[in-house]
């Protein structure tokens, strides 16, 4: 890992991080082996239209990419990424979310979840991605498919994503009934709930955690 010199790059820095060129690999579980033949994705929970996509249904829907930088709860950041996908905004107007609809639960391989208020889902820069840097996503990176969610810490963007439930309520995921923090905002170091910035804008907002 490198240290930042240029007041730029610290700009793009949350506290707490270190710069790294590198992708470190870390995740919950083994790595799975998925089979896209298989495969497939669901969007469901209250929304007036639920589906289910195969992997090859995914590839053919209209594809974005996007620049972000990503930052992990375990301190690296890595900047000028670029990640290629679908738009989650496009899944969701396909599904037509419910006026009633505040939360969701995306559920991966391994029985991993991860929550998110509908509104941090709900963003031009999130994708179900399954391209980074022109190549596809190999399997320790969360291929054939994961969620980018780049505003927050980097296990939001859950790999190998299987599926997103929306809900009315808020329901902790993985690893945040483990400890980490329920919303997991970078800039505010948001990492675990003992920690400090342990208030998630929905809490501050919603008296809700």
């Amino acid at each position: 890992m490198t240290t930042l010199r240029d007041d730029v790059l610290t700009s793009r820095l949350p506290p707490g991080q270190v710069l790294t060129t590198k992708w470190p690999v870390l995740h919950y579980g083994d790595v799975p082996k998925v089979d896209t033949s298989t495969w497939t994705f669901e969007v469901s929970g209250l929304v007036d239209r639920p589906f289910t996509l195969t992997y090859a249904e995914l590839l053919e829907l209209p594809r974005k990419v996007v620049h972000c930088d990503i930052h992990c709860v375990t301190r690296w950041s890595r900047l000028d990424n670029t990640f290629e996908g679908v738009a989650v905004q496009l899944l969701l107007e396909r599904a037509g979310v419910k006026a009633d609809a505040q939360y969701c639960v995306v559920s991966a391989e391994q029985g991993f979840t991860t929550n998110l208020p509908l509104a941090d889902l709900d963003r031009p820069d999130n994708l179900i991605a399954f391209k980074w840097s022109g190549e596809w996503l190999m399997p320790e990176h969360g291929g054939p498919a994961r969620l980018l969610v780049p505003h927050l810490y980097f296990w939001k963007s859950a790999k190998w994503i299987r599926a997103i439930n929306l809900s009315a309520h808020d329901e902790p995921g993985t690893r945040e009934r483990a400890g980490r923090h329920n919303y997991g905002d970078p800039w505010r170091e948001q990492r675990d709930q003992r920690l400090r910035g342990a208030a998630s804008p929905s809490h501050d907002l919603k008296g809700r955690s």
